[in-house]
């Protein structure tokens, strides 16, 4: 016997009507934690033809510097706030930098060299900025001299510009800077648990592998063990790496992931990496990720699940396609994202 067309009805509608007090009952979540930026008031007013910016900035005996950002960036945010306004060394920026804010998302019109006219947004995109913010040292002939991807520390930034200023990359990397001009307080590479003594990377790279590289220099690194590495979150996601960590300034001999005789110094230096705590990220014999910037919790641990539960396969043209992914998940279960922690 066929069911009766009213009662079909009926029972459709008692469905749609559970469906949307279930919907009703589950207010969707908030992203909360972004800060807006008040740049200070004397970073450069420009027409934004960046040829002629550093031009105007050579002719002062200056270098100019692009300062990438994004509104709402609580990364950015703690840089403005720390490094241009209220550092100890702001009178020397201003005296021997010229300095340009972007947004990242923006839609003013820049000309950056002789062949490229794009929108902020565009230029983005063309300089593969992965992290906000992102500050690019332009010399004289508008060529990047330092790129710097996300947060730097109070200490870091001021060697940054100094290294810039005295025209150091001349005849060194950063870090090869700071190794020659060692900072009073040294920082003593810390343990913890999960970490492996392995000298042959390429034997465990075939798997989900966290390099961490610190050196005796690192300003940031007691902030990583005190904060990050005792979450019991970033503890679980953990277990799905070999962890492994090395002090970039050792030169003892060691094999890296793809089968190189190297040593922890030289391997940090051929994969460009300028911020320590730095963390490079392994699966199946090659990078997939990096983390060389300052993170918040939230950013860390889903930079963590992109490659070690390998939604990088799902997701392959980024990281960032991923989180935008699982942001929405979170937000559609009720759950409040803070961006700031």
């Amino acid at each position: 016997m066929n069911p009766h067309p009213l009662r079909i009805l009926w029972l459709w509608l008692c469905l749609l009507i559970s469906w949307q007090l279930t919907a009703a009952e589950t207010p969707k979540g908030r992203i909360i934690g972004g800060q807006i930026s008040q740049h200070p008031a004397w970073f450069k007013e420009s027409f934004l033809d960046i040829r002629e910016d550093t031009s105007e900035a050579a002719a002062a005996g200056k270098h100019l510097i692009l300062f990438m950002h994004l509104n709402g960036c609580p990364y950015c945010y703690r840089m403005t706030e720390e490094n241009f306004k209220h550092a100890p060394y702001t009178d020397f920026i201003q005296d021997n930098f010229d300095v340009i804010q972007i947004n990242i998302k923006g839609d003013r019109e820049i000309a950056f060299d002789e062949n490229t006219t794009v929108t902020e947004k565009e230029l983005a995109k063309l300089l593969k900025v992965r992290y906000t913010p992102t500050v690019l040292f332009l010399n004289a002939d508008n060529k990047t001299v330092l790129r710097l991807n996300g947060y730097r520390s109070v200490r870091d930034f001021e060697y940054a510009l100094k290294y810039v200023q005295e025209q150091a990359y001349l005849q060194t990397t950063l870090s090869g800077y700071v190794a020659q001009h060692p900072p009073a307080n040294l920082y003593h590479l810390r343990q913890h648990p999960q970490m492996q003594a392995i000298t042959d990377l390429s034997g465990v790279a075939s798997q989900p592998l966290l390099v961490l590289f610190e050196d005796s220099s690192c300003d940031l690194c007691d902030e990583l063990h005190d904060g990050h590495l005792k979450n019991d979150e970033v503890n679980s996601v953990l277990k799905n790496y070999t962890f492994v960590r090395l002090d970039a300034g050792s030169s003892e001999p060691i094999i890296d992931p793809e089968g190189n005789h190297t040593t922890p110094h030289d391997f940090a230096e051929r994969l460009g990496l300028s911020y320590r705590p730095g963390i490079v990220l392994y699966d199946k014999g090659k990078e997939i990720s990096r983390i060389d910037g300052l993170l918040y919790s939230y950013h860390f641990v889903e930079m963590l699940r992109y490659v070690g539960e390998r939604h990088y396969e799902k997701y392959p043209k980024g990281f960032y396609d991923y989180l935008d992914a699982r942001t929405a998940s979170l937000l559609a279960e009720g759950k409040d994202i803070d961006l700031s922690k």
